[in-house]
């Protein structure tokens, strides 16, 4: 089973040299804070709100549809992921920003 999280971009780094990846942002989800690349969404900017898989930004998406589908998880009985997500101790994946 894959799943994809919304979170919301809390900062972008672009790279000129790299056209390819194009840029990275920082996430957050529910708390925890996660590096992902943009390339996919390369229009998203920080305060957007994006669906996130393998730590690749897949869609852009409203504020409502993200909360919509952290709903969805909560109801789904998905609390142990959710808590998870949650926790600040749970692992970034690159430089924590404090």
């Amino acid at each position: 089973m894959c799943l994809a999280v919304p979170g919301k971009i809390v900062s972008v780094t672009k790279d000129p040299e790299d056209p390819v990846t194009g840029s990275s942002g920082r996430v957050d989800f529910q708390g925890s804070r996660v590096d992902v690349s943009l390339a996919m969404v390369p229009e998203a900017e920080i305060g957007d709100w994006v669906l996130v898989h393998a730590g690749y930004a897949l869609t852009a998406l409203d504020e409502d549809e993200a909360q919509e589908t952290w709903d969805y998880l909560r109801q789904a009985g998905l609390d142990e992921i959710m808590d998870e997500l949650s926790n600040p101790e749970f692992p970034p994946v690159g430089p924590v920003e404090t």
